[in-house]
């Protein structure tokens, strides 16, 4: 197990979406003032109602019910809780001795981060070449593709799991985006030996700021990855929040129809701007265009905020809140953009 390395920096932080007081500070527009469209969390996530006041003063505890809750949900008895998916992320490649990893790119960058700063060897592998091979011990997948949206099928992702796990590999699914079409989960499948899915509820039940995501994976897996992060890994009230949303059935089946529709509308949307979607999923649109930065820094300007990303150009719209923020986006995607030019690369 590796537990340093020379690579490793605290303060060598990657940049993410979300970062609205730096927006608001860069561009002089009041934080309240802004419409946030660049991490992809549901703007209309679960409702938190008021936590009881004994979560705030005990310690946390694993027999509260979270993990039988996130076990009828998941569909599998062998999971973590874990302070969002991140959590895990950070902490996979310290379970294994320095290795070939082979991850998807573009795609979400913690998961190469993470590996190359404890000393493995990460190889970016593009979707269109994407295939499990003797090149590569461990495969990190993001299903689906953040920021992408690009998807693999679950035959093709268990064939590739079966070739990684019969040489003690691992095939690593990060399923953060995949709540509204959970029929999809590889969670189900698990445990298998060097299978791992990651959960989180940041993205389909907008509960990021709570920090709660599960590990799924056997159980061998599961205690060293338990003993690692050490006791308390999720804070109390943000345990019995995350039991309270992954009970609600009702909200769960509504939410997904609700969210299904609205990444429809803001893919017509961009298209009816020129931006037609390269990619995207129920959370979030991609759209990949030469003039990224530019649309970038003149959307910020008016309030606007979106995920820039260099390689390739492009950028991550998530979804529009009310019918205000509807209006809004449309309001200056037709001031930024001419409807039916500048075509997005498709």
């Amino acid at each position: 197990m590796s537990n340093s390395s020379p690579h490793a920096d605290a303060t060598d932080l990657l940049p993410h979406g979300g970062r609205l007081r730096a927006a608001a500070e860069r561009y002089g527009i009041p934080l309240a003032d802004w419409l946030e469209l660049s991490t992809g969390i549901n703007p209309h996530g679960w409702p938190v109602p008021a936590t009881p006041p004994s979560a705030w003063t005990r310690l946390p505890e694993d027999d509260d019910g979270l993990e039988q809750t996130a076990r009828t949900y998941y569909g599998t008895d062998s999971l973590l809780a874990v302070a969002g998916s991140q959590a895990a992320i950070q902490a996979l490649p310290r379970l294994r001795p320095r290795c070939r990893v082979g991850v998807i790119a573009p795609g979400y960058n913690e998961h190469a981060h993470a590996w190359r700063r404890i000393g493995h060897t990460v190889m970016p592998v593009s979707v269109d070449a994407l295939a499990s091979d003797d090149d590569v011990d461990v495969l990190v997948v993001i299903r689906p593709n953040n920021p992408t949206g690009a998807w693999f099928s679950t035959e093709i992702l268990l064939h590739w799991h079966a070739q990684l796990a019969a040489r003690g590999g691992w095939l690593v699914v990060d399923e953060a985006f995949i709540d509204a079409t959970p029929e999809h989960s590889l969670a189900p499948h698990c445990p298998r030996p060097g299978l791992i899915v990651l959960r989180s509820l940041g993205k389909f039940f907008g509960l990021a700021g709570a920090r709660v995501g599960f590990a799924i994976a056997e159980p061998a897996l599961l205690e060293s990855l338990k003993s690692f992060l050490g006791p308390w890994p999720v804070a109390a009230p943000s345990r019995w929040v995350a039991m309270q949303a992954l009970s609600d059935r009702a909200w769960q089946e509504t939410t997904r129809r609700q969210i299904i529709r609205h990444g429809e509308r803001l893919a017509e949307l961009l298209t009816q701007y020129g931006l037609a979607p390269s990619g995207g999923c129920a959370l979030f649109q991609w759209v990949r265009t030469p003039r990224a930065a530019a649309l970038h820094e003149q959307l910020a300007r008016r309030g606007i905020l979106t995920r820039l990303f260099d390689a390739p150009a492009s950028l991550r719209f998530g979804l529009p809140g009310g019918d205000r923020d509807w209006a809004r986006l449309a309001a200056a995607l037709a001031t930024v953009c001419q409807p039916g030019s500048h075509r997005a690369a498709r």
